[in-house]
Parts: C-alpha cells; structure tokens; sequence
C-alpha cells in the first residue's frame, strides 16, 4: 500500500491538478484547512500563477468581502490606480487579511502581470464572501444604494420605473451602526432584522434587482458588460445582507444554522457569477468548498450542519466544479505535531515529498476496505481532513510542515 500512495503522490503544480480531472473545469475550488499561514498562501500564490501561464485561467476569488474586494480588482487591473498599496490591502480584504505578507504578494504579482497588458488578456481578483464576520454582518447600504445609482444614471432606466427614490432608501436604512451590532449575533433582540423597514427594503430590493435583470440588453448597451455584472453584484450583496439581517432575527433554534447556510448560499451565487465569465480559481476554507455538508460547533450550540458553497455550486455545474482539499502535517507554532501514523495525514507524512498533489479515487483504491482513522487537532483552528468523504474530494493537496509566517 505504501508503494501505491507513493506513486501516487506528485509535486505541486498545474500540470499534476489537471490530470487529476477529465477537463478543465471552469471553477477548480482549492480549500484550506485554517487560516492565516502564509506557507499555504504562497502555495496558492505559485498554483495560480501556473494556472494562468499554462491552463488560461484568468481570476483569483478568495474567501473575502465581495464588495471590498472590488477594491483590489481595480487595483491590478488599472496602472493608474487612486488608492495605493497599502490602503488597498487595508479596505480591500476582509477578516484583516490584509495584514498576510501572501496576499500582499499576490497583488503585486497579479499589477506587474497585467501592466501593459490588454483588459481581455489580464488577471482579475473576486472576493467571494459576504460582508459578513463571526461577530455580524455589514449594513446593506453600500451595495442597496450602489444599485439604486447604476439604474437611476441618466438614460438608462425611465424613472417612473424604479420602485423608490434613493432618498426612500436612505430613510429606511437609517444609521449603519443599527445594522452592525456585535451583540446582535448572540442575541435576537437586539438584531433589526425583525423591523418593518427592513421588510419594506427587501422588497424594493428585490423590486431593484427585477428590473436590473428584465432591463439587461438596454442596459449593458447603455454602459457595459463589465458594469452591468458589477450592479448584478451589488444586487445579489443587497438581497443577500436583507436575508442575512432577518434570520439574525430569527428566536428559533435553527437559527445559527440558517446563518450559515445563508452566508454560503451568497458566496455559491458569487461563484456561480464567476462561473459565467470564464475559468477561476478558488481559494478559500476546505469548508467552503467541499461537497459534503460542513459541520462546526458554536458558542453554547450542537453540533451544525449545513451544505457549503462548493456544494451548491457543483450540483450545478457538475464537472465544471472541481475540488481538492488541503491536509497538513504539523503546524508546530500551533502545537499541531506530527500526525498519528494511521491517519490520512499520517500516511502522507510518510512520503519523502515536503508537498504533493495526490488523486483522492487512486488513494482511496489504495487503502482498500480499510479506513484510516480521523485525525484528532489539538488546535481548534486546523480542520483535520475527514476520510469518510475521500470520494467526493477531486484530490488532495499535502503540506508536509508549516512554517510561521512572516507577517
């Protein structure tokens, strides 16, 4: 068995992934199995650069705010940017992963890439998130308004058919601190989900986004393409926030679950929108990702479940969706050491490579009835890989050791 996982396994690199798979797939999910070690980002960083050089991939969507991370697209899509560097890894990624020296890579790599490049021939940048943290979410109005404007412009939409003014949503936005209280995720009451003017704002938002898609041939002539998708965002982030803020609302005990389900029901319509536009490459938690439902326990909570987004996306894009999973030797700067020899993780270990792309079906043949042992983490952050679910995993990549980062 040890000389089948062997040959199995093989470096790290585009050509490897893609002969895991009967295509290219227009969507090749990687996930992470924690966060925040730039060991994994810079991985990312070299797979995707070979994906664009040699598999004409052209978009990098990471697990970050969708709206923020418009920010960072136009950044290294443009050589005369308003915002510099700095401030564009501030307020253009979420979850403070700015501060990662990986990602301050990838966004130098993707601006020298495209400079001098033309627009269809250049890399482009997505966050695939909500704006939504563990302790919240953002308050609608960002994207809500941003929509109201691409539609009133002049010449585009007759104003008679908007359902409301910007000032009418203004109204009923009211201050954006009512929206974003930390202690609303904890406690119901004090969400403003359950409010009448929120009811009221997802129906005009729906109203919006209705006649954004009924009015699609006029107004991608009026403007573009390109600006036509970035209202489409705006529109699905709005309902998304809308529905977000009312189950934050929710007393019953479905309520966490909803949650979750809901923040991964909006990053599988961000991915779904990437779909449309041409071959990308995702990075975000194995979670995020997988096919099989994502389990996590809370605060005073059971044990949740919910589908993830990979597996939204892949029931419906089928092979276009492709997915392999991260799993990690020891990241001994979290006290995670040397897995146990008769796990997954275990077994990978044992191989003479520091990383490896191996084939989850190849691996699976490989054990034969028998199944490896879950791996046990003694930190909460590192999500061990589980082994019921090799079949529904396209392959794995393993990172023998994780070393600290530098940021």
């Amino acid at each position: 068995m040890a000389t089948d996982i062997k040959d199995n396994a093989h470096g790290v690199e585009a050509a490897a992934v893609m002969r895991l798979l009967p295509a290219r797939p227009c969507l090749l999910a990687v996930g992470e199995p924690t966060h925040r070690e730039d060991t994994l980002l810079d991985l990312r960083n070299d797979l995707f650069r070979q994906l664009v050089e040699q598999e004409g991939y052209r978009t990098i969507a990471i697990e970050s705010d969708c709206m923020m991370g418009l920010l960072v697209d136009d950044y290294v899509t443009s050589a005369s940017a308003a915002l510099g560097e700095d401030e564009v890894l501030e307020r253009g990624f979420s979850h403070d992963w700015g501060n990662l020296a990986g990602n301050r890579e990838l966004v130098r790599r993707m601006r020298a890439y495209n400079d001098g490049r033309p627009a269809a021939e250049q890399v482009r940048f997505a966050g695939v998130d909500g704006p939504l943290e563990i302790t919240g979410a953002a308050s609608p109005r960002q994207a809500l308004i941003a929509l109201h404007h691409y539609l009133a412009a002049p010449a585009r939409v007759d104003s008679d058919l908007l359902p409301c003014t910007a000032e009418t949503l203004d109204r009923l936005l009211g201050a954006d601190e009512r929206w974003t209280d930390p202690a609303a995720m904890t406690d119901p009451a004090r969400s403003v989900g359950a409010s009448s003017e929120v009811g009221e704002l997802r129906l005009l938002a729906d109203d919006l986004v209705t006649l954004l898609e009924v009015r699609t041939p006029q107004l991608i002539a009026a403007t573009s393409r390109e600006d036509w998708e970035r209202a489409r965002l705006y529109g699905r982030t709005a309902t998304g926030l809308l529905r977000y803020h009312a189950a934050m609302a929710d007393t019953s005990p479905s309520r966490m679950t909803r949650l979750l389900s809901l923040r991964d029901r909006m990053m599988a319509d961000n991915l779904l929108a990437l779909a449309e536009r041409g071959p990308a490459f995702v990075y975000a938690h194995n979670s995020h990702l997988q096919r099989e439902k994502s389990t996590m326990s809370m605060w005073d909570h059971p044990l949740l479940e919910w589908w993830s987004a990979g597996a939204m996306v892949s029931a419906r894009l089928g092979a276009e969706y492709a997915f392999l999973a991260t799993a990690l030797g020891t990241i001994r700067h979290r006290g995670v050491d040397t897995p146990p020899a008769d796990t997954i993780e275990g077994l990978l270990y044992a191989l003479p490579q520091d990383r490896c792309v191996v084939d989850a079906s190849r691996l699976a043949a490989a054990l034969g009835g028998t199944r490896p042992a879950p791996r046990i983490s003694p930190w909460f952050g590192y999500s061990a890989l589980d082994p019921a679910h090799l079949a529904d995993t396209d392959g794995i990549v393993f990172v023998k050791d994780v070393r600290q980062g530098r940021s």
